[in-house]
């Protein structure tokens, strides 16, 4: 029977870390009861740089639970993208399949029994997705859905109403250890892997306990950061906008010689105005957006590490 290794990263989840644990221990339990995974399977809660006590929680689950509850402390906070990252490579080493989800226990830890018997039919992706965003509040589900169509719309592969909850393989694991881009956006390298993938459906519930580590402005850095690493139309638009404002430049232009010969000229004063500071706009939107992708590229050729882990803690506990 495979090895199974449930990662959670974790970041100021010291209001819900012991009933996430409790949760996830029961599903080990069931499957190794039912001989779906073997006794030795584990989860390994990844600590982001935590400012309350998120890791001295994990450390007491681990003295409790030693051969179930496994740690990984991060060096420092690096967000949510690099410490399930972190979780992943640090796992694929240990494990035969591996499940990423969040500390929160608003996924439905009941449907990781579904991915694992479809990993046992073949599968080495398995995706968690909602069936529904009942559950939002009518901006969050707005914002949610013009996410996925703007990724889509830009040409990033990503499967609708996916976060980060799925099930991989070891071999899907190893494949995505290749992948060392510093601008990490997990949702759209995993399609990228390949393999027989499928989905399981699930009901989104109440966050348990704590605050929402996702608000507006990182969904939309994620955002940003998902556009930017997989695709360069933001650059084809600009360019298209640009062939645009020449042809009506030429346009104003041709506008411009016949009032003049006719002697039908008026002062533009408000037309050229908001020529200017259109144009001007847009040329520093331009220089802008040219200027992200010149950053991200800066970024990359660096090679800095994405991560340092500080300490893991396993049957076998160590210190890196």
């Amino acid at each position: 029977m495979e090895r199974l290794a449930i990662v959670v990263p974790c970041y100021n989840e010291e209001e819900v870390l012991e009933m996430s644990s409790e949760a996830l221990r029961g599903v080990l339990d069931d499957l190794i009861d039912k001989r779906k995974i073997s006794v030795d399977s584990f989860i390994m809660f990844v600590n982001d740089g935590s400012k309350d006590k998120t890791w001295e929680l994990i450390e007491a689950e681990h003295e409790k639970y030693p051969y179930q509850v496994y740690g990984v402390k991060l060096a420092r906070n690096v967000g949510h993208q690099y410490a399930l990252t972190a979780g992943l490579i640090t796992a694929a080493d240990l494990c035969d399949i591996c499940v990423s989800i969040d500390a929160d226990l608003q996924d439905d830890v009941s449907v990781i029994e579904y991915m694992v018997d479809k990993y046992h039919d073949g599968c080495d992706i398995v995706y968690g997705v909602r069936k529904e965003r009942k559950t939002d509040t009518f901006f969050k589900r707005f914002t949610a859905q013009s996410f996925y169509k703007l990724m889509a719309h830009m040409g990033v592969n990503t499967i609708y109403n996916h976060a980060d909850f799925r099930l991989m393989s070891c071999r899907a694991l190893r494949q995505f250890s290749n992948y060392r881009e510093y601008n990490l956006f997990l949702r759209g390298i995993v399609p990228l892997i390949g393999y027989k993938t499928d989905c399981v459906y699930y009901d989104r519930k109440e966050r348990a306990a704590g605050v929402s580590k996702y608000p507006l402005k990182k969904m939309l850095a994620l955002a940003f950061d998902g556009i930017s690493s997989f695709s360069t139309r933001p650059i084809d638009l600009i360019l298209t906008v640009g062939f645009v404002i020449v042809f009506l430049s030429f346009i104003a232009l041709l506008y411009a010689l016949v009032s003049y010969f006719t002697g039908n000229v008026e002062p533009g004063w408000t037309s050229l105005i908001i020529s200017i500071w259109f144009l001007g706009g847009l040329q520093l939107l331009a220089i802008g957006l040219v200027g992200k992708y010149v950053g991200k590229t800066y970024i990359e050729v660096k090679h800095r590490p994405r991560y340092n882990i500080e300490k893991v803690l396993t049957d076998e506990s160590s210190e890196i």
